[in-house]
């Protein structure tokens, strides 16, 4: 394409659901009831460690980490995607969306820094019992903390910068209900062959970074738990990893499916369903997983309702 035929698109329209104009304002129900649920279950888990001194351990002090993360992950995306269900037309700048984009990548790679985190945390705690306070101390959690959320905001920046090189010049309708990495490249009219492989190649490295350790601290949690011959201290230990391996199978079945393939396949139905299942679904689940999975909080949870009620 002639170079001297490319205009630069500085704004962009959100498709979204609208071309399914039927279910526009039952969708609008459901995701406002999903964002709510999902707000008040984090702020609710964030209330209840933080105020609860019996819960103020690194397991609880991780699991607070993921309750920010949630909030922050989908207040990128919910309010903007709600507003579009009636302003039909609104544009959103490429600044805007470049932002959003960058916000959406990091929260994904905090998370999984994050529950990587909480795999040693488990393992520690599991197989090292008596050296748990000394090794997961105050200090080792600040640190593992400020290492997943500034490794998490760095890798997110060579994908923000790649994207914003781009000419955009066939068409500015993005045909998804955010500011989609994969949505972007769809309507670039320049070459997004470098930013795929480096999507790959930074999503396999990711990856591999997060699961090893996981996968090895399991297995060693594993055998640790097969050493435990009584029946109870078998099910507490498998108790407190039940909540975080459902939100590992969670988040990495659906990210993998979703960026780990060429974009050649994309189809942007598929891809808008598939997104929903890490944006809208996971972060709601977190706070009832865990509360569900874990009896000191959901103790501590009910104790706090039941305080409410009676004030």
């Amino acid at each position: 394409m002639n170079k001297g035929n490319l205009s630069t698109i500085e704004d962009f329209l959100i498709i979204g659901f609208s071309d399914l104009p039927l279910l526009q304002f039952p969708l609008f129900v459901a995701f406002l009831m999903i964002y709510f649920v999902t707000l008040g279950g984090n702020l609710l888990v964030f209330a209840t460690i933080y105020f609860n001194l019996q819960l103020h351990t690194p397991m609880y002090f991780f699991l607070i980490q993921l309750s920010i993360l949630d909030i922050i992950y989908t207040s990128d995306i919910f309010p903007q995607m709600l507003v579009h269900f009636f302003l039909e037309g609104a544009l959103v700048s490429l600044k805007g969306c470049l932002l959003q984009m960058y916000l959406f990548l990091a929260m994904a790679s905090v998370e999984s820094l994050l529950l990587t985190v909480m795999a040693y945390d488990r393992y520690v705690a599991i197989c090292h019992p008596l050296q748990y306070l000394y090794i997961i101390n105050k200090d080792m959690c600040v640190l593992l903390v400020a290492g997943s959320w500034a490794l998490g905001l760095i890798n997110a920046i060579p994908h923000t910068a790649l994207v914003s090189t781009l000419s955009f010049c066939a068409s500015h309708n993005i045909d998804h209900f955010f500011c989609d990495i994969t949505a972007l490249m769809k309507i670039s009219c320049t070459s997004t062959r470098g930013i795929e492989i480096l999507t790959y190649i930074i999503g396999v490295l990711g990856a591999l970074i997060s699961c090893i350790p996981i996968v090895i601290s399991y297995i060693n949690i594993a055998l640790a738990i097969l050493k435990i011959k009584s029946k109870g201290g078998r099910q507490k230990a498998m108790s407190t990893c039940a909540s975080h391996l459902t939100m590992v199978f969670l988040l990495y079945t659906s990210f993998c499916s979703m960026y780990m393939r060429p974009a050649s396949i994309y189809s942007m139905k598929e891809n808008k369903i598939l997104s929903l299942s890490y944006i809208a679904v996971t972060p709601m689940c977190n706070p009832i997983i865990y509360s569900l999975k874990n009896t000191e909080l959901k103790n501590a949870v009910m104790k706090r309702g039941l305080r409410r009620r009676s004030w």
